[in-house]
Parts: C-alpha cells; structure tokens; sequence
C-alpha cells in the first residue's frame, strides 16, 4: 500500500502541478494553467515541487501505518477484550480516523511548501531551500510554527 501510494502520487504529479496553479490563477481552465505553468518555467514546470511530495507523502503513509497500530492496541486496550471483539469494527474505524488525523500533520508541511514552489514565482525551487522557510516562519502566512 505505502509504496503503491507513493508511485500514484509522483505519476500523477504533472496533474497535481497543473491543479495546483489552477487553483492560484484568476479566471481561465485546465489548458490555460498548462500554458500558464509551460510559458513561466518549460516543460520542467510540471514536475515542480516533486520532492516535497514524495517526503511528504511519504511521511503521512509511514505515520498512517504505524499510527494505525497504535491506535489499534490502545484501544482495544481501553475496551477489554470482550468488547475489542464486540465493537471491532467501530475499534477499527476509531483507529484509522486517529491514525489519518496524525499522519496528515506530517504531511500539510511538505505540501504546503509544494504549493509554494509551484505557484510562487521567484519562490524557492527545492525542498531543500524552500522547507527551512515553512518551519522557521520567513513566509509567515504559510509558517507552521
């Protein structure tokens, strides 16, 4: 799942780089972001912003699992044995919905700053450079701090 999960997300990426400047132009549609995305940064443009979706995503499938365990065993723990099995599938949901909350934490940084490189001109153009800035708080209306 995790590494079938990080594979739609980079195939798909051309896609998400097109939505993404979508959703920053005023006015227009899918082929005018495309030309919009293309005139500003080639065809490079749509691969912008990869690496912090590959980390990103990444990070939320690796939370989500192991999350979910923990979830899982808490729980079932809090419940007893008896109603574990009586409620498992109540248990189960619980669990996910506490797993998906926490794992979506690790990933809103990383796409925040995935959005940036791809809708910011003159912004940053790597996760490198452009992560340091989310997390310390230089773009202040996107700092998770």
């Amino acid at each position: 799942g995790y590494i079938a999960g990080v594979f739609c997300a980079i195939v798909s990426h051309p896609a998400d780089s097109v939505v993404s400047k979508l959703n920053a132009m005023e006015g227009g549609g899918v082929s005018q972001a495309i030309k919009v995305s293309i005139a500003e940064g080639g065809m490079k443009a749509l691969s912008l912003g990869w690496a912090p979706t590959l980390v990103g995503y990444s990070m939320q499938g690796i939370g989500k699992f192991g999350f979910y365990e923990a979830f899982k065993n808490l729980y079932s723990g809090m419940l007893g044995e008896e109603n574990t099995f009586l409620y498992r599938t109540s248990m189960y949901l619980a669990a996910s919905a506490s797993a998906e909350f926490f794992a979506d934490i690790f990933l809103c940084p990383m796409e925040s700053v995935k959005v940036r490189i791809q809708t910011t001109p003159g912004w940053e153009q790597t996760l490198k450079a452009g992560a340091p800035r989310i997390w310390m708080g230089t773009s202040p209306e996107y700092s998770v701090l």
